[in-house]
C-alpha cells in the first residue's frame, strides 16, 4: 500500500473495526476502503450479515488490495459456541466483567479456544482464505488467558509472517501527548503490556505503536482528534477507528452509532489526506511499516 512517492514518509496503519455488525457500518467501511482511505478492516463474523457482507467486501477487495482480519470477539454480542461459563445466556459478557475474569484466571481456556476458532472458520467460509490479522472487540484479544488462544490460533489458523496481530500499548509520552482519553488508553495499554512483549518474543508481525482510543463524547471534534493522533506519531503507529452509517440494525446491536458517521465523514473528506501529506505520512499496513 505504500506507492513509490510514500517510501520516505512515516507509514501509519488505519483500520476500521466492526466490519459486518450492521448493514450500515459495513457499507460505511467499504466506501472508505474504495477511496483507499483505509488500510484494512476488522470483521465481526458471528452475527447474521457476515456472510453478505463479506461477498459486497470481495466485489472492492481486487480493486485496491486492503487488509482483512477477524475482530475477535468475547464482549457484549451473542455467542456462536456452547459457553456454559462465559455465556451461560448465550451472550457474551460486558467488558468489566470479562477483565475481571481474565484477570484472576477463571475463564475457561477450551470455551474461549471454541467460540474463537468458530468465529475464524465463519470468516474462511465466508472469505475463501485466513484472515491477514487477528484483534479483539474491546481489545479482549489481549487479556491473560485470551492472549494464549490467540496466539494459538495465529500459529495454527493464520500465515505468520504474511499475517500481524493487534498491539494495543504505546509509549506513556505519546499516550500522555495526545492528551486524548488519556486515562482509558493508560488502562487498555496496561492491559496489554504482557500481551505486547509476548508478541516480540514470539516474533509477530505488529504494529509497533497504537492509537485511537476516544471517549465518543464528540469533544473535540474527529479531525482534531486525529490530528492529534498523527502528529509525532512513530513510523509503524496503528490507529484504530470506527466509521459507518448509523441504522436500526446497530442501535439495536451496540451502543456506539452517531460518532460513527463523524468519522466517516471526516475520513471520506478531503481533510484527511491533505492532513496525512501536511504530516508527512502514507497509509500502509504493519506487513509493509
Amino acid at each position: 500500500m505504500v506507492s513509490k512517492e510514500g517510501v520516505n514518509k512515516r507509514r501509519v496503519t488505519l483500520s476500521a473495526d466492526d466490519y459486518g455488525l450492521a448493514p450500515g457500518v459495513s457499507c460505511g467501511i467499504r466506501e472508505l476502503l474504495a477511496a483507499g482511505r483505509l488500510t484494512g478492516t476488522a470483521c465481526m463474523t458471528g452475527g447474521p450479515h457476515w456472510p453478505d457482507e463479506a461477498a459486497r467486501l470481495k466485489t472492492i477487495h481486487g480493486e485496491n488490495p486492503f487488509d482483512v482480519g477477524v475482530h475477535l470477539t468475547l464482549t457484549e454480542q451473542p455467542a456462536i459456541t456452547d459457553m456454559p461459563g462465559l455465556a451461560p445466556d448465550g451472550r457474551l459478557p460486558g467488558l468489566g466483567r470479562l477483565i475481571g475474569l481474565a484477570l484472576t484466571g477463571r475463564i475457561d481456556r477450551a470455551e474461549v479456544a471454541g467460540e474463537l476458532t468458530a468465529q475464524i472458520d465463519r470468516f474462511e467460509a465466508a472469505w475463501g482464505a485466513p484472515p491477514d490479522f487477528l484483534d479483539g472487540h474491546h481489545h479482549a484479544h489481549q487479556l491473560p488467558i485470551v492472549g494464549d488462544v490467540v496466539l494459538d490460533l495465529y500459529r495454527t489458523r493464520l500465515n505468520p509472517g504474511r499475517a500481524w496481530i493487534r498491539r494495543c500499548t504505546a509509549p506513556l509520552g505519546r499516550v500522555l501527548g495526545t492528551g486524548v482519553a488519556v486515562r482509558r488508553a493508560l488502562v487498555i495499554g496496561a492491559l496489554g503490556r504482557s500481551f505486547s512483549r509476548r508478541l516480540d518474543r514470539a516474533g509477530v508481525v505488529s504494529n509497533r505503536v497504537f492509537a485511537g482510543v476516544r471517549d465518543f463524547t464528540g469533544e473535540p471534534p474527529y479531525a482534531t482528534l486525529v490530528r492529534n493522533w498523527l502528529i509525532g506519531a512513530p513510523d509503524g503507529t496503528l490507529i484504530m477507528c470506527h466509521p459507518g452509517y448509523v441504522d436500526d440494525v446497530l442501535r439495536a446491536a451496540d451502543s456506539l452509532t452517531s460518532p460513527r458517521e463523524e468519522e466517516l465523514s471526516y475520513l471520506i473528506s478531503p481533510e484527511f489526506p491533505a492532513l496525512l501529506d501536511e504530516l508527512g505520512m502514507t497509509l500502509a499496513s504493519p506487513l509493509r511499516a
